[in-house]
């Protein structure tokens, strides 16, 4: 029986280890992008893993998503617009790290 709640234990302690390997980074939380995002499904927004795996391997895909996320933009995921996010550049480093880890979610 021991044995039995040991290894429940363990594993619930890997699964939790590998769902927090996927957290919205504090970065995310503090520019207010979990309110419309989240890694694994959509909200307002797309999931972000939709759109690590949409643009995975593609030419361009970092650059494009920072001026999307910066500038704003709508038709790729529906009719709802995304607002702009960085219009002056202002926040550019912290939009790439965070395009960065959207797009090294799907591996």
């Amino acid at each position: 029986m021991r044995s039995i709640m040991f290894s429940m234990a363990i594993a619930g302690l890997l699964g939790a280890g590998s769902a927090m390997a996927t957290d919205m980074p504090p970065l995310a939380k503090s520019l207010g992008c979990n309110a419309c995002h989240s890694i694994d499904h959509k909200i307002v927004g797309p999931a972000w893993m939709d759109v690590s795996k949409k643009y995975k391997g593609e030419a361009g895909a970092e650059a494009k998503l920072i001026a999307k996320v910066s500038k704003g933009g709508s038709g790729v995921w529906g009719a709802m617009p995304m607002p702009p996010m960085d219009p002056t550049g202002a926040k550019h480093a912290d939009i790439k790290k965070l395009v960065e880890f959207v797009l090294g979610l799907a591996k």
